[in-house]
C-alpha cells in the first residue's frame, strides 16, 4: 500500500481525482478533516439521503481517501490522508515545473526591462 502511495498509478491517481470531482464528496472530505463523524451526521447538512450519503462513502474509502468502521449499528467515517499522497506527489510535480516557468519567465520580463532602459 504505501509503495503505491508513493509511486501512484493512472488507475489510483483516477480514483482519487475522480471520487474528489464530486461537490458533495469534497463536503465530506472537509468534514471529515474536523475528524471522525457517523454516516448520519454526514448527512445532517445535505438533502439527500442516508443511502446516497453510503454511497458517496464507498467512492470515497474505494479511493482511499475514507475509512469506515462499524460501532453497532453505526457506520463511522474518518478521513485517510494517506490516500491523498498520491495525488499531492502529482500535483507538486507539476507545481515544480510551473514554478520554473514561472520564474524563467520572470528573468525574461526583467532582462527586457532592463534592456529598454
Amino acid at each position: 500500500m504505501v509503495e503505491s502511495l508513493l509511486n501512484p498509478t493512472p488507475k489510483s491517481l483516477d480514483a482519487v481525482f475522480g471520487a474528489l470531482a464530486d461537490p458533495t464528496r469534497r463536503a465530506l472530505v472537509a468534514a471529515l478533516f474536523e475528524g471522525e463523524r457517523s454516516i448520519k451526521e454526514l448527512c445532517a447538512p445535505f438533502q439527500v439521503t442516508f443511502q446516497a450519503i453510503s454511497k458517496h462513502v464507498r467512492v470515497l474509502e474505494q479511493a482511499g481517501l475514507v475509512r469506515r468502521r462499524v460501532v453497532g449499528r453505526t457506520h463511522l467515517c474518518s478521513l485517510e490522508p494517506a490516500g491523498l499522497a498520491g495525488a499531492d506527489q502529482w500535483i507538486k510535480h507539476y507545481e515544480r515545473l510551473w514554478n520554473e516557468r514561472f520564474d524563467a519567465l520572470d528573468a525574461m520580463l526583467k532582462n527586457e526591462v532592463e534592456d529598454g532602459k
